[in-house]
């Protein structure tokens, strides 16, 4: 199953994908007579996604006809959802990509950035380049949410709590972080610095995450591409680190390293693109 957000009559409602067009939580629970709640972020928190999942496993399909269903292109999205707890970024994870930044292999854990709630943009917003620096990077990155609330959790267990996953796009102010390696958390935290969406495509879709292929792509031109199989940290092996550091909860987004960087202008247009996942643009402006 995928959810997405979509901007209906100046609102952020919760929806999910059947082919080429989308249908409202909102519709959904008229049809099926629940009461699911209509925000990405309240689904995770009050355990409905499992809920869900299975009504459209079991019964979905049969009842859409019955639904008003929006076309895809037709849609504007927001972002999956609005203030997560927690947005927790891993740099250098896949070994060519450390090399390039400091010249020599990862050290043996990963280094670990935080993202604000006000870094938070979504699909097609802008990217706004702030005058402090005049080195842009954005990276695409497969991106995990957290589905359950959890602490110290085996690798092995890491499935049972994960949501799912997305596509996202990590901006740096890379001259502000060249200055001295310190400075990597003020260089990550602008505003329009991380944005994701616009599907949360749940973990029973993907049949190996290991195989999933990421690209970073500039202005219709694809820079960087790699395989999560080649990362030096596996998602599951992230996401139990994290969980030893503290509790995790519904709706945290932890993103898993990206195959490569593009330095961002005026008016360029970057993606991120998650095979299976979806794909993410957006626009960068003064």
């Amino acid at each position: 199953m995928r959810l997405t957000t979509v901007k209906v009559d100046n609102e952020e409602l919760a929806a999910i994908l059947f082919g080429q067009k989308v249908i409202l939580i909102r519709d959904i629970n008229e049809i099926a007579g629940a009461n699911w709640t209509e925000n990405i972020l309240s689904i995770l928190q009050n355990g409905q996604l499992s809920q869900i999942n299975s009504w459209y496993k079991r019964v979905g399909n049969k009842e859409i006809t019955e639904m008003n269903r929006l076309v895809l292109e037709s849609v504007t999205f927001a972002p999956l959802y609005r203030h997560p707890e927690k947005i927790w970024g891993v740099g250098m994870n896949y070994i060519d990509k450390a090399i390039e930044l400091s010249g020599k292999p990862p050290e043996e854990e990963p280094v670990i950035f935080m993202k604000p709630n006000s870094s938070l943009i979504g699909p097609e917003d802008d990217i706004l380049l702030p005058y402090q620096s005049t080195q842009v990077t954005a990276e695409a990155e497969l991106a995990i949410i957290i589905g359950k609330t959890c602490k110290n959790v085996e690798e092995a267990d890491v499935p049972g709590v994960v949501a799912g996953f997305t596509t996202s796009l990590d901006m740096t102010a890379k001259d502000i972080h060249a200055k001295n390696p310190r400075y990597i958390q003020r260089a990550k935290s602008f505003d329009t610095f991380f944005s994701f969406g616009p599907y949360l495509t749940t973990i029973d879709e993907v049949k190996d995450v290991r195989r999933i292929s990421v690209e970073t792509k500039l202005n219709g031109e694809v820079y960087h591409s790699n395989t999560v199989s080649n990362m030096m940290y596996s998602p599951w092996w992230i996401v139990s680190f994290f969980s030893r550091i503290m509790t995790l909860h519904p709706g945290d987004v932890i993103m898993t390293g990206t195959p490569g960087s593009v330095l961002i202008s005026d008016g360029d247009v970057v993606e991120s693109l998650v095979e299976g996942i979806g794909e993410l643009r957006n626009y960068s402006c003064k």
